[in-house]
Order: structure tokens, then sequence, then C-alpha cells
């Protein structure tokens, strides 16, 4: 099992390339499930969870292939695809998922199985099976797995008004690409408005599908016949952006990152601009300048354009040698804060409460042995490496490759002392 050695105490200096989104790339994996003809993906990032949608993709028929220097890959799902998603592929990524959608949309049937991931907390699929039965399907949960139909006598889903009980990413993406195929309009109220959600609804408009109202909370999608091939390019990770930022603030330093996306990331260059860092941002980049201790900032996690789950962890590691206290409260996740042991491994001084946690900055923190629990831990352990004194290991990270497109190689790039070691 790989590890990551870090040598801690040195500034981050030059550019680094932010790769495409993982959580764009998989329901636009998903999405080319929708034509017979053929899609192109460009600017897909290299990760292992990108690797196991594809291997989904290609055990349903999918014929796929892998072209160019950045990214693309072209896909072509034949009418004699066979649509069911086992679950010894579905197991370890929670997206997996988002096959349900289209392949019921265009095939009238599926069986998918409930998905598995990161052990970061609760996220149901009781939210898409009563959204896509609210369009006419049929949903039973077997043997482990979703087993949906068509109702006797019908070819499409129908239109609907769905409304869920609380705001889902992958339920809305979902009910985006089912409702692309559905007979009537669909109306999708209290939707997600993630970067991601828009990247996907601009991909289903090349394809020729009717939606207006994406990256707000209402969504009007009006169905079509079918849908037709496209190009289409990943939008940039807004979390591996923010990562990065982060970790040039903890440890100092000047770094450009370049195909970054500044309005993504609201929220948290707000935080990171009243910690004390200076950033500037332009047509397709984001300068990070930060040098000395910066200042602990306290903040709450919560949907987009909030401050982002996705980046508490990370945050919560620059505040660990901040100057002064800070409270980050989690929203989304009720089992967000398994980082926080090992961050006191380091030396970190963290008490938690729920979905409260308190955290006292020092000086520095010191080398250690650590383990990563989930994807965005391993990151935060990453930049808490990148500080402390002397070396710093990091364990599991198979949880880093499943959402970061050769971290260690970019972070090397820009002056880290850190490597990959089995």
């Amino acid at each position: 099992m790989d590890k990551l050695r870090i040598t801690g105490g040195r500034p981050l200096n030059g550019e680094v390339t932010i790769s495409g989104a993982k959580n764009a790339a998989l329901p636009e994996l998903c999405a080319t499930l929708l034509t017979a003809e053929s899609v192109t993906l460009t600017n897909v990032p290299r990760l292992r969870d990108v690797a196991t949608m594809r291997l989904l993709l290609d055990n349903m028929g999918v014929q796929s292939e892998t072209h160019g220097e950045r990214g693309g890959m072209s896909f072509q799902a034949p009418d004699s695809l066979k649509p069911e998603a086992p679950y010894e592929l579905v197991k370890t990524m929670r997206a997996s998922v988002l096959v349900l959608g289209p392949l019921l949309a265009r095939f009238g049937h599926a069986k998918v199985s409930l998905p598995g991931g990161c052990a970061i907390g609760s996220r149901p699929v009781d939210q898409h099976i009563k959204g896509l039965q609210a369009m006419g399907a049929e949903i039973l949960v077997e043997h482990g797995y979703m087993v949906a139909q068509l109702p006797a006598g019908k070819t499409r889903l129908h239109g609907a008004r769905i409304a869920t009980d609380m705001i889902t990413v992958t339920g809305t993406e979902n009910f985006l690409m089912a409702a692309a195929l559905a007979e009537g309009e669909t109306l999708l109220e209290n939707a997600a408005q993630e970067p991601e959600i828009t990247d996907l609804a601009e991909m289903l408009i090349a394809m020729g599908a009717k939606i207006e109202g994406h990256g707000t909370s209402r969504i009007h999608i009006q169905g079509v016949d079918r849908l037709r091939g496209c190009t289409h390019q990943v939008v940039a990770d807004r979390i591996e952006a923010g990562t990065f930022l982060c970790a040039v603030a903890a440890t100092g330093g000047d770094v450009i990152l370049r195909h970054a996306r500044a309005e993504h990331l609201d929220a948290v260059i707000d935080k990171l601009h009243d910690a004390g860092a200076e950033i500037e941002a332009g047509d397709g980049f984001i300068r990070v300048r930060a040098s000395g201790r910066l200042k602990a900032q306290s903040f709450r996690t919560t949907e987009y354009p909030g401050f982002p789950t996705d980046m508490q962890a990370q945050f919560m590691a620059l505040n660990c040698i901040a100057t002064g206290s800070s409270k980050v409260t989690e929203t989304i996740f009720e089992n967000r804060f398994m980082h926080v042991n090992e961050l006191v491994r380091l030396g970190a001084k963290i008490q938690t409460d729920g979905k409260v946690a308190v955290v006292e900055g020092i000086d520095k923190l010191s080398g250690a042995i650590v383990m990563a629990t989930d994807l965005r831990a391993s990151a935060s352990l990453v930049i808490a490496g990148l500080v402390a004194e002397g070396e710093t290991i990091v364990d599991r990270i198979y949880h880093l490759d499943r959402g970061y497109d050769q971290m260690e190689a970019k972070l090397r790039g820009i002056g880290a002392d850190i490597e990959r070691i089995k």
C-alpha cells in the first residue's frame, strides 16, 4: 500500500496546473449513456474514481478509448448495452448511483447496486428513488440492489415537479439526466447549485437537451426524444484549487494556479483573504501569496455557494498553525471530523463536540506517522505535513488517489519535499 513521505518547512513557489473536476467528470461519464452516438470528454482527471467509473461503463458494454495528452476520452454506448451496475464495481464509489437515471431514461430499466465510497457519513439514495418514482419509475430495493423499470405499456419517463427534502448534488444530477429524455417538462425545486451541476447541464445542452435555470435552485428541463453526441471539456476542479490555495497559505510562498476558476471559490478565497493571504485572480488563474503565520478563521460548511464541506479539513489544517483560535462547524456530513485525531498526532490542539471543532492555533506541528481516513482528510494531512517540523508519513493514500490527480508530483513541482513510497 502506497504512502507519502513529507519533510515539512519549505515554502511553495512556482506554477501548478489544476486538473478537471472529479465531481464533474463522474456524472459526465454517466451522461454518455444517454445516447448511442460518440461522446468525447476532454480535461478528464487521472483519478482512481474515474478509472472505476470507466470500468463500470465498459462492463455494461460501453466502448471507450483514451486519446490526446489533455485527458481526452471518447465513449459510445450501443443500444445492446446491459443496464446493470454490479456490487463489485459499485462498492468503492458512491457516485456510481449516477448511472441509474440515464439507464432508466434511455433503456427503460436498470439494476444498480447500492453504492459505497468514503465513510464520512450517511448519504442515502432515497431522494434519488423518490424523484425517479415521481417521473413514473417503479423501483424496488432488494438484495442490495435498486431494481428500476417503467410501468407496463410505458416507453419513457414523464416530466414531474421534484422538490427534494434536502439539497442533494448527485440527486440533482440524476434528475437532470433522466429528465433530459423524459416526456414533458420537469421542474427541479431545491436543486443543488454547484458549478459541477452547471457544467453537466452545459454538456447535456450540447447533446441537444433543453435546460434552463442551471446554477440556481430552480431548474426547468423540457424532455426531448433523443440526444446526440458532443465534445465537452470538464470544468476545472475547484476543490483541488482550494486545496493548493490552503497549502500555499499554510507553508508560505507565491504560487500561480493555472486553469483555476476564482468565481467557484468565493467563500474559500474570502476566508483566506481575511486570514492574511494575498489573492489575485484573473481569466483562468489564481495567484496566492503568503508569509508568516496567518490569522485563524472560523467558518461553517454549507451548500454551494457557501463554504464547501470538501474544503473543511484542508482549512482546518491551516487553522492549526494560525494565530488565535477558530471554530469549525460541519453541517453537511455527521462523520467528517475523522482527520482531527490524526492532526492531533502532529501536535494540533483541537477539541470536538458534535458538529463543532475548536482549534487553538500553535507555533508549529511536528512530523509523525498518520493515517488518511477519507479523501479530503488525506489532503488535510498532506498540508499539515508540509508545515510540520521533520518527517511525516501519510498512510492509506489510496483515498487521495480517488480525487487528486498526481498531487505529490504537482507539489514537488512547486518546491515541496514529498515522495510516494511503497
